[in-house]
């Protein structure tokens, strides 16, 4: 592929990191060289940041049609005119308002086939929260406006991949969530995405228990038993490679997953506690199961060092990265597949 990927950014909360760690990602010329990002902003909002954190030697290119975009620069896209009450480190309604607009906007261009892929700064969950915004999250929100049930959420680095069977739901529904059918939408969904996504054709899925001690034989929980074992054996006979259940802490602590290309985890904690004790601050939040690609670092707002220059944009870059891998391996996919239909054609003439 020639063309390079028009990268759409959403901006996250105003008084949080997210624009730091573009800046700072984007400061290296080189990434121009991979994609051309698009941030959706604010001219505004660029000169703000821009003199808070003294970035003298990086400045985008401010435009107000995504049309006028450069290949060879960091690109600021005027979403909104007005001026915007900053209040750095902070969580405020307006933090969440622009995040908002940000996003929203970044989805539009999305659907239209203005952007090739999104990465997604980090947004206030509680902020963000409107007549048009009421979910939990970036994964809940895309799935809505890409109109499909089954979005999975991954964390990733170099090394390991985790997926959530629930996401941002509180513990105590996690139990009532799970269901045999829905692990197995999980799996079916996982296994196709280490395909399609990460170009592994025989996929090994490590597939946690719910309960400590994987239930231990029932004594300490039926739902291995009853509910997650059955989604296994299902997954096995569609010719899905999934086992288990392991117990999640023998399983992190062994280092097991180094023999799997993903896990299969629970709920949010039992996943990704471990996963960002692992990751060190280089891990990727993507999108799995929807038509677009979406990822975002695996950090949040970081309200109590914004503003002060010392955010570390790793995170944020591997999330470029990925969203550029992501998007050409599809792309591949897709052409491979067009040339082998052709081929069929032309020899059934």
């Amino acid at each position: 592929m020639s063309e390079k990927i028009k990268l759409g950014i959403s901006i996250g909360d105003i008084n949080g990191i997210g624009v730091e760690v573009i800046m700072k990602t984007f400061g290296d010329k080189r990434m121009m060289d991979m994609c051309t990002p698009i941030v959706f902003g604010s001219s505004k909002i660029a000169s703000y940041q821009r003199n808070l954190l003294e970035e003298k030697s990086f400045s985008f290119h401010i435009i107000d049609k995504i049309e006028d975009a450069r290949s060879n620069r960091a690109n600021m896209l005027n979403c909104w005119p007005e001026e915007i009450p900053f209040v750095v480190g902070n969580e405020t309604a307006e933090g969440g308002k622009y995040a908002r607009e940000s996003l929203n906007k970044a989805t539009q261009f999305l659907k239209e086939g203005k952007i090739d892929a999104l990465v997604t700064a980090p947004i206030h969950k509680n902020n963000i929260q409107s007549s048009d915004f009421n979910f939990p999250g970036h994964t809940e929100y895309l799935q809505h406006h890409f109109g499909k049930e089954g979005a999975l959420m991954i964390l990733m680095n170099d090394k390991l991949r985790v997926a959530l069977v629930t996401g941002h739901i509180p513990v105590s529904e996690v139990a009532s969530k799970i269901s045999t059918a829905g692990i197995l939408a999980k799996l079916d969904t996982l296994n196709h995405s280490l395909k399609t996504d990460f170009d592994i054709p025989k996929p090994k899925i490590a597939v946690l228990g719910l309960n400590p001690h994987a239930g231990d034989n029932g004594l300490i929980g039926n739902e291995e038993g009853e509910i997650i074992t059955p989604a296994i054996e299902k997954a096995n006979e569609k010719g899905i490679l999934a086992v288990g259940p392991f117990p999640a802490d023998g399983f992190f602590g062994s280092h097991k997953y180094e023999h799997y290309d993903a896990v299969l985890a629970m709920y949010h904690d039992q996943g990704l506690v471990p996963f960002k004790a692992l990751s060190f601050g280089s891990g990727v939040n993507f999108t799995a199961g929807l038509e677009i690609v979406r990822t975002s670092p695996d950090h949040g707002t970081g309200f109590d060092i914004a503003g002060k220059g010392i955010a570390n944009e790793q995170s944020f870059r591997e999330a470029v990265y990925s969203a550029i891998d992501i998007y050409r391996i599809r792309q591949r996919n897709i052409d491979l597949k067009a040339n082998a239909l052709k081929k069929r054609a032309k020899g059934s003439k």
